[in-house]
């Protein structure tokens, strides 16, 4: 009697008895269109990108293929005339702005996601419904809508130069107030579902056990609802925080374009400059930063779990 070889190896895989070429055409059957797309308009595409960011531009935009670092270079401030930080300032200014925005939308995003955890039957439906609507229209006509209600002849404008904070007939916008305003009410949902999807399953029994323990109202919190929520919390956070970093749209039609973001400096070399071997290389070096935060985070925080919130 002849053993299986070992390609003719039978294993129980999910209740079914299968060979390993029977296993390998039930992953390619199942996973192979979704590897298959994310290859060709995903993985192609940014490995595109970053072999063009060691390219150089031409004189009239076009590609030199020459291998070249300059393009790092010039991003970490290093140029022809020496070091100039001024790529360095725009790296620290989004991530500043994107720092902030998570934040506002963490202060937002707690109270509302309780709120609406706490309401009964058909209204808690209706109120995601609420949180998602904005996601129905463009960001472009949300961002135009806000340049609206923030103009000199909006109510806003009107209430805030009635308190003496603008002068009278004064738009709200452009400003560092419209644009936290914009980002915190665009991305509020990012982090509002996934807090939401943690907040609906709190076990209350422990808020209340620490509050018979003599716990006051801040200790239940963190002690007993933080470590709970923490990881759709965090979740949120990451989302909201990586979303931001890029964004140029709010902070140009709101901020009156007179700061320059990663997203704005993308745009531009990709645009008006033409030179996309520098795009590139923002768009990569960008992608890094990204990443090496999200792994620093997932280092530290990630890996001390609840006690990091305690």
């Amino acid at each position: 009697m002849t053993k299986p070889t070992a390609s003719r190896a039978v294993r129980v895989r999910f209740g079914e008895s299968l060979t390993r070429g029977q296993e390998r055409r039930r992953a390619a059957a199942t996973s192979g269109p979704g590897i298959l797309w994310v290859t060709l308009f995903l993985v192609l595409p940014l490995a595109g990108i970053l072999g063009i960011s060691f390219l150089s531009r031409g004189d009239y935009g076009e590609l030199v293929w020459d291998f070249t670092f300059d393009n790092f270079k010039r991003f970490a401030g290093f140029g022809v005339f020496g070091f100039e930080p001024l790529y360095p300032k725009i790296i620290l200014r989004s991530l500043g702005m994107a720092a902030v925005t998570t934040v506002l939308c963490v202060l937002a995003a707690l109270p509302l996601t309780f709120f609406i955890a706490g309401l009964q039957g058909p209204r808690r439906q209706i109120a995601l419904m609420l949180v998602v609507i904005p996601f129905w229209t463009n960001l472009l006509i949300r961002t135009y809508a806000w340049q609206i209600v923030f103009s000199g002849s909006g109510w806003l404008a009107r209430a805030a130069a009635t308190l003496g904070l603008i002068p009278a007939g004064e738009a709200l916008y452009p400003g560092a107030f419209a644009v936290f305003v914009g980002l915190t009410c665009d991305f509020l949902p990012f982090l509002a579902l996934p807090l939401y999807a943690s907040v609906e399953k709190i076990d209350w029994s422990l808020a209340e056990a620490a509050s018979d323990l003599g716990a006051n109202g801040w200790n239940v919190f963190r002690h007993a609802l933080l470590p709970q929520i923490a990881p759709g919390l965090v979740a949120g956070a990451i989302l909201v925080f990586i979303a931001a970093t890029g964004q140029f749209v709010i902070p140009d039609l709101l901020g009156g374009a007179k700061t320059v973001l990663l997203g704005n400096a993308i745009q531009q070399q990709f645009g008006m400059s033409r030179d996309w071997p520098f795009g590139s290389a923002i768009a990569c070096l960008t992608m890094v930063l990204v990443m090496a935060g999200l792994w620093l985070f997932r280092r530290t925080a990630g890996e001390q779990g609840r006690d990091s919130f305690l």
